[in-house]
């Protein structure tokens, strides 16, 4: 077998172009200046340029309507149906285009830090800064263990390449990702947004693990000195890398997590935080990863000395950095760690009508878990202009649930029900008015409330219900100004706040809808209903 036909190997590629294979970041650093594709930072990150695509493309995203697949494949805006032939076309028009390139980068890499759960992938692309971020991104190997790798999954990056209509993919476009079940392949054409790599094999342990009895969550998780695990759940934007890098706390993983009767585990070997208007002084472990040599800056603004512009969003809000775990200097051994004691349910509420902090009934819990409001905050989608947008997007996190959201809902349930974990709601939005007119969250105050509910002290104080929401809100914690505690209070219109707390619920009286059918009986008590 020859050097390249082992590092193809059931990717379905053959070409006579160079392989670089399982390069360390020093090579592909090298490969990627050598090429031309970005420059460095003055602390040595490498800065890449995504082109029109600064977020990931969600209606360009399909799934192959697969036999084997299909009964259970939840069918809609997020998994578009694509053909299986067309699927087939597009994948040999893929390793076609591969095999025409001068040079390819191939990274074997894990996904899922518990062995028990875990998946080999294979990365091809033709890019060396897109491998260096699928290397940070994933779990690497150690070296004795690629000999003889054989890929579980395979994504074959195309770029640059553009996909043609007899694809099947969305009308008048020349991006296609594209994910069969049945085949295990993704292809990803026409984006160089790298954030679609992690997302893709993200999508694909949503779909394996509810099949294992093993809950995959788009949360970010920590674990304390004492060995209390706690798991912040929302969407890109909320706070989940800020909030769960905590100095008094070990990391275990910033963005995707299994829940297993063990405890949990970590999907990645890497953070992908968003950096726009960064603070050092608020998020100084994530200012000290992103200047750094290895770490993967996407269209982050320089100037011509390599110094970085964290607060210039000219081409982008979604400016992100990805770097290894280990970056982080407090971390969990080995990515994992043992059960929930704490689950937080983080919004960006751009109505600025949410408390900074309530206690959920395991009633509750669900039914915000389903519904899963939050802002989509701009620039982490394509075609989102410069104002947050109210969103829900359930399970907090939708565009990667491949099965029906009441899969995903159920285990929670049963989970935190098996295991006693106690359930918080928390703003990371806006206050004193909505978006325009109050200000963002204070980090200061979020952190302070995080603390106090994270080492049991928050559940002796007094609580009172919120007339809007049912929602039980702690009247006194220590380091938080009370009127912050009170939203209402921080209005300094308090008709107006009446008046949009109702609007916001009759939002989520909507939306529930949605779900209703499939819904407890103790669910459906705790759903939100308009007020006179």
């Amino acid at each position: 077998m020859t050097a390249n036909t082992a590092a193809l190997s059931g990717t379905g590629v053959t070409t006579a172009a160079d392989i670089h294979a399982n390069l360390t970041a020093p090579g592909l650093y090298a490969h990627a200046l050598r090429r031309g594709e970005g420059r460095l930072s003055a602390d040595g990150a490498f800065i890449g340029v995504t082109g029109v695509h600064t977020g990931r493309s969600v209606a360009d995203k399909f799934v192959a309507d697969d036999p084997e697949a299909t009964q259970e494949i939840w069918w809609g805006k997020v998994n578009r149906k694509l053909e299986p032939a067309k699927f087939d076309t597009f994948t040999a028009d893929v390793r076609s285009w591969l095999g025409s390139q001068k040079e390819l980068f191939v990274e074997d890499l894990y996904a899922g830090a518990d062995p028990a759960y875990r998946i080999k992938v294979r990365l091809v692309t033709t890019n060396a800064w897109h491998a260096l971020f699928a290397r940070n991104m994933f779990i690497r190997p150690p070296v004795e263990e690629l000999a003889g790798f054989e890929p579980d999954y395979v994504i074959l990056h195309a770029p640059e390449m553009e996909a043609k209509p007899e694809h099947g993919g969305r009308a008048g476009s020349t991006t296609l990702i594209a994910l069969s079940f049945a085949k295990k392949i993704i292809a990803i054409a026409g984006t160089s947004y790298a954030g679609e790599i992690k997302k893709s094999i993200f999508t694909v342990m949503n779909w394996l693990l509810p099949a294992q009895g093993v809950l995959p969550m788009h949360c970010s998780a920590n674990v304390g000195k004492a060995g209390d695990t706690a798991l912040f759940f929302g969407l890109s934007g909320t706070g989940k890398t800020t909030l769960s890098s905590d100095p008094e706390r070990a990391l275990i993983g910033d963005d995707e997590h299994g829940w297993s009767d063990k405890g949990v585990f970590n999907f990645e070997g890497g953070c992908y935080a968003k950096v726009i208007k960064l603070s050092q002084e608020a998020e100084p472990q994530i200012w000290n990863a992103s200047h750094r040599f290895g770490a993967v800056l996407e269209n982050v603004i320089a100037d011509e000395r390599g110094n970085l512009d964290l607060d210039d969003g000219s081409l982008t809000e979604n400016t992100r950095s990805c770097y290894p775990i280990e970056f982080i200097p407090n971390t969990a051994p080995g990515g994992m760690a043992g059960l929930p004691k704490n689950v937080v349910m983080l919004t960006a509420d751009a109505f600025g009508v949410l408390p900074p902090i309530a206690k959920l009934t395991p009633a509750q819990a669900m039914y915000h878990f389903l519904s899963g409001y939050t802002a989509k905050v701009a620039g982490t989608e394509k075609g989102l202009g410069k104002e947050p947008q109210a969103t829900f997007s359930t399970c907090f996190g939708a565009p990667f649930l491949p099965r029906h959201p009441e899969v995903y809902g159920k285990m929670l349930a049963e989970l935190i029900g098996k295991h006693g974990a106690q359930v918080w709601l928390v703003n990371t939005g806006w206050t004193g008015g909505a978006y325009g007119t109050g200000q963002r969250m204070s980090i200061k105050h979020t952190r302070a409330l995080l603390r106090a509910a994270l080492d049991g002290s928050l559940n002796n104080a007094e609580f009172a219900t919120d007339p809007f929401f049912g929602l039980a809100v702690p009247q006194n914690v220590p380091g938080v100004p009370t009127e912050v505690l009170n939203p209402r209070a921080s209005w300094a219109d308090k008709e107006a706040y009446d008046k949009t707390a109702k609007h916001l619920v009759s939002l989520f009286e909507k939306n529930f809808e949605t779900f209703a059918s499939g819904a407890s009986e103790e669910v459906k008590k705790a759903a939100l209903r308009s007020v006179a």
